[in-house]
C-alpha cells in the first residue's frame, strides 16, 4: 500500500454535493473530514485543523495499544466516509491495513506520516515509533497541513501547521532541557519492548535491552533472552526499567525483580496519550512527562 492515495474527482464531487448553497458549499471545502487513527496523531492534527477553523477526531481510545487495535465496523465506516485519513504507518496499525485499503479506494485521502520523517531502521525494517522525537512530530503537523491545504484550497491550514511546527520544535527545546540532567554514563535505557530507538537517537540516550523482543508488543521472549537482559540490567546498572502505560506486563515487574532490588519499573506514555485531565493528556504533556520521568529515574 502506498502512502498517500488521492481522489481528486470523487472528492470535488463529494463537496460540491455537500449543501445545495454557495454558503455551505464554502463551509464543506474547508472543514474537511479527517480522521487520526493514534491519540498521539489525534491530538497533533486537531492542533492544526482546530487552528484553522475545523476539526478532527481520532479513531483509537485513550489507552489503546496501537499495534493491538482492531476496528469496529462503525469505525470503518468512518474512516471510509473521511475526506483525509491520517496514519501512522510502517506497521504500526497492524489491525487497520485493510480498512485503510478500504478508505483509500472509496475516495479518501490516505496520508502515512511515519514514511515521510526519515525513519530509523530496527534491524533492517523500518522503525514506526517516530512520535518520542518531537521535531520528526514537528515535520509530521506540516505535512498533515499541506495535505489540508490541498484538499480544501484553504492556506490557513498550512500556515497553522507552521504555528504548530514552531511551538512542537520548542517542546523538543524543552525536552531536552530536561533530559540534560542525566548523566552521560547513565544515559542507558532498559525498555518492555522496542519503541524508544527514535527518543533515543534524538536525545542521546542508548537502548541496552528489551524485555519483549522486537518493536511490537504481542511477541513472548523466552527465558533464556530474560536472562540474558538481567545479566545486562545488572552489568550496566542499570536503576530503571520503562514500561508502557498502554500494554503493561507482569514480565517487566519479574526482570526487575530479578535483576535487583534496586531496579525500579517507570512507566511511560509510549503508544497512547494519557487519559483526560492527566499529564499527558495531549501530545506535548506526553513528550514532556515521559522525559520528566526518564530524568528523574537516571538522573
Amino acid at each position: 500500500m502506498s502512502h498517500r492515495y488521492f481522489a481528486a474527482a470523487a472528492l470535488a464531487v463529494a463537496l460540491a454535493t455537500a449543501g445545495c448553497g454557495a454558503d455551505s458549499a464554502d463551509e464543506a471545502a474547508t472543514r474537511p473530514s479527517v480522521i487520526a487513527t493514534t491519540t498521539v496523531l489525534g491530538d497533533v492534527v486537531a492542533d492544526v485543523a482546530t487552528c484553522a477553523g475545523g476539526t478532527a477526531s481520532t479513531l483509537m481510545p485513550v489507552g489503546t495499544d496501537p499495534h493491538d487495535f482492531s476496528p469496529s465496523s462503525a469505525q470503518v465506516a468512518d474512516l471510509v466516509g473521511a475526506d483525509l485519513v491520517v496514519a501512522n504507518g510502517l506497521g504500526l496499525e497492524e489491525g487497520l491495513s485493510d480498512a485503510l485499503a478500504s478508505a483509500a479506494a472509496d475516495g479518501a485521502v490516505v496520508i502515512e506520516v511515519a514514511p515521510l520523517v526519515d525513519p530509523l531502521q530496527d534491524d533492517g525494517s523500518p522503525d514506526p515509533h517516530v512520535w518520542h522525537d518531537a521535531a520528526r512530530m514537528a515535520q509530521a503537523a506540516r505535512l498533515v497541513a499541506e495535505e489540508m491545504t490541498a484538499i480544501t484550497g484553504d492556506q490557513r491550514y498550512s500556515e497553522c501547521g507552521d504555528e504548530v511546527a514552531t511551538s512542537l520544535l520548542e517542546t523538543d527545546a524543552q525536552v531536552r532541557s530536561t533530559l540534560s540532567a542525566v548523566p552521560a554514563d547513565r544515559r542507558v535505557l532498559v525498555t518492555d519492548h522496542d519503541a524508544l530507538g527514535y527518543f533515543a537517537d534524538a536525545y542521546d540516550f542508548e537502548v541496552a535491552g528489551v524485555v519483549i523482543p522486537g518493536g511490537a508488543t504481542l511477541a513472548e521472549p523466552s527465558s533464556q533472552q530474560l536472562a540474558d537482559l538481567v545479566a545486562v540490567i545488572q552489568a550496566e546498572g542499570v536503576p530503571a526499567i520503562f514500561s508502557n502505560t498502554a500494554a503493561p506486563t507482569s514480565l517487566t515487574e519479574a526482570v526487575a525483580a530479578e535483576a535487583g532490588d534496586q531496579v525500579e519499573v517507570v512507566e511511560l506514555f509510549v503508544g497512547s496519550l494519557g487519559p483526560e485531565g492527566s499529564e499527558a493528556d495531549t501530545y506535548t504533556g506526553m513528550v514532556l512527562t515521559n522525559a520528566e520521568r526518564v530524568a528523574e529515574a537516571l538522573g
